[in-house]
């Protein structure tokens, strides 16, 4: 899914592109199986609940909360059978109140699913709300998790030649570099800068004195794209 480029936020932390992130806590003898997928959408974020009562079909509980969105509109939670307000909602509350950075919450784009398998020794409400918000803080803490920003694409049209050089001075530089092309004569190198027009200009002129003023830079469209950092 496409997110709308006219979202109010320009960044938010999601789970590193790849498979499913999973972690496992015993508690009082009662399994919690917890699996972190990276969703764009509301059918993604259901479709690791179906994935994971026919993987773990024998489970008595598979709860879940998902985060979807830069703005983080669409928040969801189910108990799945634990006493209301035990499971789904500590863990939707253990992904919206997760601090990626100090004093920013803005963790989105991921789907919590914690598989329980009862031990016999009955938690309480109290001690559920607990099991369930710590199963998914403490995938957290070990999942990789990414910063993704919505940034401006432009691209520059070069020599074949000259395409290597000028891109890996271009990375030295910092720019983060997206979906190279290639023409008959020339490659066309696109890179990612933040939607801003002192941005562009900066960039624009960097190019100009790393080709004597050969290559100019065309603004594209925007694109969310994962940053390191």
């Amino acid at each position: 899914m496409e997110i709308e480029e006219d979202s109010r936020a320009t960044a938010y932390t999601t789970l590193a592109a790849g498979p499913d992130f999973g972690h496992e806590l015993e508690i009082k003898r009662s399994r919690f199986i917890t699996v972190l997928r990276r969703c764009g959408d509301e059918d993604a974020a259901r479709a690791l609940v179906a994935d994971l009562r026919k993987e773990f079909h024998d489970a008595r509980h598979h709860c879940s909360a998902f985060v979807i969105g830069p703005d983080r509109m669409v928040q969801r939670s189910s108990d799945d059978g634990e006493p209301s307000g035990t499971a789904g909602i500590p863990m939707l509350e253990a992904l919206i109140k997760r601090e990626t950075q100090p004093a920013v919450t803005d963790l989105s784009d991921i789907s919590a699913v914690v598989v329980r398998y009862f031990g016999g020794i009955l938690l309480g409400a109290g001690g559920l709300v607990r099991a369930y918000s710590e199963s998914v803080s403490t995938a957290l803490d070990a999942a990789p998790l990414v910063q993704r920003r919505r940034l401006r694409l432009c691209a520059v049209s070069v020599p074949h030649a000259a395409a290597g050089r000028l891109e890996n001075e271009l990375r030295a530089a910092g720019y983060v570099m997206a979906e190279t092309g290639y023409g008959p004569s020339e490659t066309v190198l696109r890179l990612a800068l933040p939607d801003e027009p002192a941005a562009i200009n900066d960039a624009g002129a960097r190019l100009a004195s790393l080709t004597a003023g050969a290559a100019v830079l065309q603004p594209e469209g925007t694109e969310w794209i994962d940053v390191q950092g």
